[in-house]
């Protein structure tokens, strides 16, 4: 069991797709916290079916009403598990907990009659709670505000219309009067019994509820997750993402896949963005390409579209076929800092080689990016060989992106396709050059890596000296 909460941390890109669902409640909030990762198929299935019918009513102008109804009752929905909490201890609950019971049960009742007007009830399965309201609404008055009402005890009556009459006449009498000192005391005493009545009626209250508390529970957790699903459809049309299908052969495949936080950022600044296509099998996958070209991005968005499938979301690509992992296992290089005391290689293989223990015993969606980068070459190379060949005998799918040549590997490679044939005419600078990379990956039966650093830096106008004198060494190698 993976709760969601623990997997917003990992990646910043899917803390980006948390922070942007729009949830009306607090409650909905904790149920998206604590969704657990969906690796039951059929499960799985049946959230993409109720998203997808979801997904319709927002689009059906007709059912509008209807749905801001039921919009606006989860915007009254309260985080009431503190209060049922204490139904389960037949704790005496205060009046406010009773105002919050009334109050779900009301909310309830209404959003189950737009459920049904939305053709949705089959969805949402929102109880009946009528039989709470009523308990809690003894004189019919049809409101959510919750009153000690006088039809709660027979006694009631006669004491309120007494202290309001000793109230009364109290006010005309002057201070520092016998008679009214007497009549306080008198409203002293029956403020006492009917505090004393009014203990009495919480507690019988209290216990009649602990008979409904099932029935309770299901109301507060079936509404919290009618604003779950509708935000998780809000934001599918939003966004236009796509039902991702189940994959029969174990491969995952993307079509034209985008990362939502990136995406966003470059519309916002006018920048183009291209969505990439990839095919994710069992075993390793290498993939190459230049500097700037996209590889880091390329791991982060697989790795957020497998999050955003396995919690029961549409995914960010045009089309999807997904394969149901176990977890998803970043290895990038801005998570490394989170071992204190460690440099970063250390930091880096010690949460590699806790991957390759997990990969022995469950299948896993695994993103490396540039393994061993930071330490010598030549053992860096064999890190990467050992790495790669080790987790290519297993059932998980493996992602590792190196700028290393000559590994000497049987696995799949994938290369970036980089920057376009010709920029002698283009004006390049940080803002643009985006604009002139092609972030395609094309299958590569090579064992060599792009070598494109140098023209990197001439595009970049770096300086002259120091290009000239880099080309110098790389003639001597």
């Amino acid at each position: 069991m993976i709760p969601l909460k623990e997997k917003i941390s990992t990646e910043p890109g899917f803390q980006y797709v948390i922070d942007n669902m729009e949830l009306m409640s607090t409650s909905g909030r904790q149920l998206m916290l604590h969704q657990n990762l969906f690796t039951d198929a059929e499960a799985l299935l049946s959230e993409y079916d109720n998203i997808e019918r979801m997904v319709a009513v927002i689009g059906d102008e007709e059912r509008k009403p209807a749905l801001d109804t039921l919009r606006h009752q989860f915007m009254q929905l309260h985080d009431l598990t503190g209060t049922l909490a204490n139904i389960s201890r037949h704790s005496v609950l205060d009046e406010i907990e009773l105002y919050e019971i009334k109050n779900l049960s009301h909310i309830c009742t209404i959003a189950a009659k737009s459920a049904a007007e939305l053709g949705i009830a089959d969805i949402l399965r929102l109880p009946d709670t009528k039989s709470v309201f009523s308990l809690l609404d003894p004189d019919s008055t049809n409101i959510p505000h919750f009153y000690i009402y006088d039809s709660y005890h027979p006694q009631l009556p006669d004491i309120r219309r007494q202290l309001k009459a000793l109230q009364i006449h109290l006010d005309t009498i002057a201070d520092d009067n016998d008679e009214k000192k007497e009549m306080q005391l008198k409203i002293n005493d029956l403020l006492d019994k009917q505090n004393d009545i009014q203990r009495l009626v919480l507690e019988q209250l209290s216990e009649k509820l602990h008979s409904h508390l099932q029935l309770l529970t299901l109301a507060h957790n079936q509404m919290a997750y009618g604003d779950f699903l509708l935000a998780k459809a809000t934001m599918a049309k939003r966004w236009q993402l796509s039902r991702p299908s189940l994959s029969s052969d174990g491969s995952t495949r993307y079509l034209s896949l985008w990362n939502p936080r990136l995406r966003h950022r470059n519309e916002e600044l006018h920048q183009r963005y291209q969505p990439v296509d990839i095919e994710i099998h069992k075993g390793t996958c290498l993939v190459t390409g230049a500097n700037m070209a996209g590889k880091t991005v390329l791991l982060k968005s697989v790795g957020i579209a497998q999050l955003m499938a396995q919690y029961g979301f549409y995914v960010p690509a045009e089309k999807a076929q997904i394969s149901i992992v176990g977890d998803v296992a970043f290895c990038i290089g801005d998570e490394q800092n989170e071992m204190n005391g460690l440099s970063s290689f250390a930091s880096e293989i010690t949460k590699i080689s806790s991957v390759l223990t997990r990969a022995k015993k469950e299948r896993l969606l695994i993103l490396i990016d540039e393994p061993a980068r930071t330490t010598n070459p030549v053992e860096g190379k064999a890190l990467v060989q050992a790495v790669a060949t080790l987790l290519d005998k297993e059932s998980s799918q493996t992602i590792i992106t190196t700028h290393y040549s000559q590994l000497g590997l049987s696995c799949r490679r994938l290369r970036v396709k980089g920057f376009v044939e010709s920029l002698s005419d283009a004006i390049v600078t940080p803002a643009n050059i985006n604009s002139f990379i092609d972030y395609s990956l094309l299958p590569d039966n090579s064992d060599e890596v792009p070598h494109e650093a140098l023209r990197i830096a001439s595009i970049m106008q770096c300086d002259k000296e120091m290009l000239e004198t880099a080309e110098h060494f790389l003639q001597k190698e």
